[in-house]
């Protein structure tokens, strides 16, 4: 069975099938229509709705992609829709403020907007004008231009928390949540099964017995499976409520990432250390993806232009995986073997980033091109880690991806900077050396000379950046560059 809020009143589902998303759930089986269908695959924000969930004894909100979500994911959680945040008497301060604002026209993309609007004032009630953005990326509008919906939100952080039904009866929802419990390991319904796990052990001894179920996390790559190529999944494994590899944890060394973990918190345990890799994640894909989608997941997807992947190459990440009670642990750049081809072996899964903390002899930076500011795929994304002995380099980690079949490191442009000065030179050096490394294709994102010419021109922004950095100077710099 499978149990959770929608709105504040108890449902109890026996019969929907594991691969039924949220939205057709909404619309087809509940008849909540104001939630709507654009893209099918996380792009454009039509079918944003928000999920609560008890966090540390709190009820944390987070905007999600209704066409990506299965409804077998929403045990134990409060789902909240368009419709359910109007009163008897008025309409909730966030509708009022689009009504307000004329940051409506059409109507189409305007239940997805306002409960992103919705999100944001539970979670940044006092938001800016950047925290605005970002929540508002992963919501496309096609009559009004932005600047009406963008006035709108802000003029909700500009008032005090909103007082609304939902933080009039939090303590009530909480305790609802909490009364719902643990989800049963087996649902089964229309021919198909759905596992929930509880912790890893139940997990691996899950995957032992169905080696070939997916595994389902954020599901915002394997729900396009369902909507995009109308294939079932016949056997699924949810890991949301395997909370012992939700967790991060820290020592004097380095910082282990549960696989679990969705980018929204790796911004937040890897931002502090590493600055670069946190402003990429603010461009990685939009909110609601980073909300749902999870390091593992980009990882064990083995996309050649995952952004995650180069950049924990170049940090030296290693990874855990596990089959059954035996654990493993090998380099990030040792796991890809090929396009989508991985060192997992049947029934083994990803458990655990450990990703080492910086030294004070080194310097990490990070770039990702591609041809949108925000909710975009990269055509090259590059990422740099060198180390100082006084002003000679003594090591140089240097991975990309988007330019082969694999996320990969540059051995020969490597090869070219240990030992030396970081100067003109050098550099020059390292770019031509880099050519041996790759030897990209075309595609609809670049051509392969596009490629091979911005991934030895982000050498030499790495080359600028640090020389302004040992002169004194400051220059403002950005993890995303357009393709022309």
């Amino acid at each position: 069975m499978i149990r959770f809020l929608l709105n504040q009143n108890l449902q109890e589902e026996t019969n929907v099938s594991p691969n039924l998303t949220v939205l057709n759930y909404l619309r087809e089986h509940v008849r909540k229509t104001g939630t709507k269908e654009g893209c099918g695959s996380g792009d454009c924000g039509a079918c944003t709705v928000v999920l609560g969930e008890v966090v540390d004894g709190k009820l944390e909100y987070r905007s999600v992609n209704s066409c990506l979500t299965f409804v077998s994911a929403l045990h134990g959680k409060q789902l909240i829709t368009v419709e359910d945040l109007r009163t008897k008497n008025a309409l909730h301060p966030v509708q009022q403020a689009v009504v307000d604002f004329h940051g409506s026209q059409c109507g189409f993309c305007t239940p997805g907007f306002i409960m992103s609007m919705f999100a944001l004032s539970k979670n940044h009630p006092n938001a800016d004008k950047e925290e605005t953005y970002e929540a508002l990326a992963g919501n496309l509008c096609r009559c009004t231009g932005y600047r009406p919906i963008v006035e709108a939100a802000l003029s909700l952080s500009q008032e005090t928390p909103i007082r609304d039904q939902f933080a009039e009866y939090e303590s009530d929802i909480i305790a609802k949540l909490n009364a719902i419990g643990k989800p049963d390991l087996e649902y089964h319904a229309d021919g198909k099964t759905a596992f929930t796990p509880t912790n890893s052990d139940e997990l691996a001894q899950t995957l032992l017995a169905h080696p070939n179920a997916k595994l389902l996390a954020g599901g915002t790559d394997l729900a396009l499976e369902v909507t995009q190529f109308h294939r079932d999944i016949e056997k699924l494994i949810y890991l949301g409520r395997v909370d012992d590899i939700k967790t991060v944890n820290e020592t004097d060394s380095h910082i282990d990432i549960g696989a679990n973990v969705p980018f929204t918190d790796v911004y937040r345990a890897l931002e502090p250390h590493y600055p670069d890799f946190g402003a990429l994640l603010q461009r990685f894909a939009s909110l609601q993806i980073r909300n749902q989608g999870t390091i593992g997941g980009n990882i064990a997807n083995a996309s050649p232009i995952g952004d995650g992947p180069p950049l924990l190459i170049a940090l030296g990440a290693s990874i855990v995986l596990r089959r059954g009670d035996t654990a493993r642990e090998i380099q990030l750049e040792d796991f890809f073997k090929g396009y989508k081809v991985t060192e997992l072996q049947p029934s083994e899964f990803v458990q655990t980033i450990r990703v080492p903390k910086p030294q004070p002899d080194q310097t990490f930076k990070a770039y990702k091109i591609s041809k949108r500011f925000d909710d975009d795929i990269s055509a090259v994304c590059g990422a740099f880690r060198l180390t100082f002995d006084g002003d000679i380099i003594s090591d140089a980690r240097i991975a990309f991806g988007g330019m082969a079949a694999i996320p990969a490191r540059a051995s020969h442009c490597e090869q070219a900077l240990v030992g030396q000065r970081l100067t003109s030179a050098t550099i020059q050096s390292a770019m031509t050396a880099l050519g041996n490394d790759f030897s990209p294709i075309s595609d609809f994102r670049a051509s392969k000379e596009y490629r091979a010419e911005t991934a030895a021109n982000l050498l030499y922004r790495l080359f600028t950046e640090l020389n302004y950095a040992a002169d004194g100077k400051t220059i403002e710099t950005r993890v995303i560059h357009y393709v022309p």
